[in-house]
């Protein structure tokens, strides 16, 4: 074999191979140690262009938040869809794309199918109370809840025939694979976010607590572990620390107290909205968020100025939001970061300078608002069957002409009630 002026084996061909690497392989953890924040030379840099992005995506936040129910859902759709656009092109690979024209646009097309399911499902009643009392938009709108089950199977079983008919040899792997992550990516991001949109309709504050809280934990776990971060937390994240854990769980729980008295005392955020409109709120905001007051034991020194103070009762609720958010809602952080090493990348996307993308900022968010609709479900929601509850149920499933026949009989019933009273 021919060695070359180095002194190094040679190929016959003079030339040595090397294995091309995806510029979006990083290197394990052990590889460069797993540098905690107090260690990092570029911390200072990174810092600043995270609060820049930080700055902009709260603004833009609290400007949604200010337009309403309807905007916020909007956000929450537009979100879903860069998500479901980073986790498509995960396990994207080119060159099998080049061979199956048509292909991305399948998975796009079972995509809308669980938008239009999942809303479908959750905003009907209120489509419904939105309609004017005209003939043809009550009758289609009618029609659409009626038989919306149907369409939304029948756009998925096209889907499926598409599937089928463009399956290709020698990509049959492939298209399988790919068949079966767009199936999993709709369960974790419509699954999940369904329960967001929900929330959303029982109030805001339903919604943005539990947001909040979580923004809360992520900033403060960031700012402990980079001050004070020295002993390393769980090696899926190297720069998480025990230091930025603790103290973030203690930030987060006075947070969920004291924003909980703040946000309950705005009925444009506790009062749910029971159509499609955008105009202002008002109702009776509930025992929940009435204040009482709260008078200190006597065992308090006598120099503490405040012995008397008022509370809101939702605010013993918001401390178990925050307990949940600091101890359990970063493992959905720690569950992406793992999820990223199997696949050997460091961000889902690039889309939020500082931040990575979307899908990067969503992890732990996902997690805490399906406990937030489990637990405003469980605790909050009174369980007894009420009058609007009986009225939502007789305007879905009753045609118009079923109503009227049920307006007259009960009608009658009142009527004959009070003849024998009298």
């Amino acid at each position: 074999m021919q060695r070359d002026n180095t002194g190094t084996p040679s190929t016959p061909t003079g030339r040595v191979r090397h294995r091309r690497r995806s510029n979006e392989v990083v290197p394990d953890v052990s590889a460069n140690g797993g540098k905690l924040l107090v260690d990092d030379r570029n911390k200072y840099k990174s810092m600043l262009i995270r609060a820049y992005s930080s700055v902009w995506m709260i603004g833009g936040f609290a400007f949604i938040i200010y337009m309403g129910h309807l905007y916020i859902t909007a956000m929450v759709v537009v979100i879903q869809i860069f998500m479901a656009k980073e986790l498509f092109n995960l396990l994207r690979k080119a060159h099998e794309d080049r061979h199956l024209p048509g292909f991305r646009l399948l998975n796009w097309h079972f995509f809308f199918t669980a938008m239009l399911f999942v809303y479908g499902r959750i905003l009907s009643q209120r489509l419904f109370n939105t309609i004017t009392s005209d003939k043809f938009p009550y009758q289609l709108v009618s029609s659409l809840i009626k038989y919306h089950m149907v369409i939304c199977y029948s756009l998925y079983i096209t889907g499926f025939v598409w599937f089928i008919v463009t399956l290709k040899k020698k990509m049959y792997k492939y298209q399988f694979g790919q068949y079966a992550w767009t199936h999993m990516i709709l369960i974790v991001v419509f699954t999940q976010s369904s329960f967001t949109v929900a929330n959303i309709f029982e109030g805001i504050f339903w919604f943005l607590l539990p947001a909040t809280l979580i923004v809360i934990n992520d900033i403060a776990a960031y700012f402990f572990g980079f001050f004070f971060g020295g002993t390393p937390l769980i090696k899926l994240s190297p720069k998480k620390t025990w230091e930025g854990f603790i103290g973030a769980s203690v930030t987060t729980m006075i947070s969920a107290f004291m924003l909980a008295n703040i946000m309950g005392r705005y009925q444009w955020l506790t009062c749910p909205r029971k159509d499609l409109s955008t105009g202002w709120l008002q109702c009776d905001p509930g025992p929940l968020f009435k204040p009482y007051a709260v008078t200190l034991p006597g065992w308090v020194p006598q120099r503490f100025p405040w012995k008397e103070f008022s509370v809101l009762p939702v605010q013993w609720h918001a401390l178990l939001f925050g307990l949940f958010a600091s101890i359990i809602a970063p493992f959905g952080g720690f569950f992406a970061s793992g999820f990223k090493r199997a696949f050997k990348v460091k961000d889902f996307g690039d889309s939020i300078p500082g931040h990575g993308g979307i899908t990067d900022r969503m992890d732990c968010q996902m997690v805490m608002a399906v406990f937030a609709y489990i637990y405003h479900q469980s605790f909050v929601v009174p369980q007894s069957v009420s009058v609007e509850l009986i009225l939502d149920q007789i305007l879905m499933n009753l045609t118009f002409e079923e109503q009227q026949a049920l307006y007259t009989k009960l009608g009658d019933i009142l009527q004959e009630r009070l003849i024998g009273r009298s």
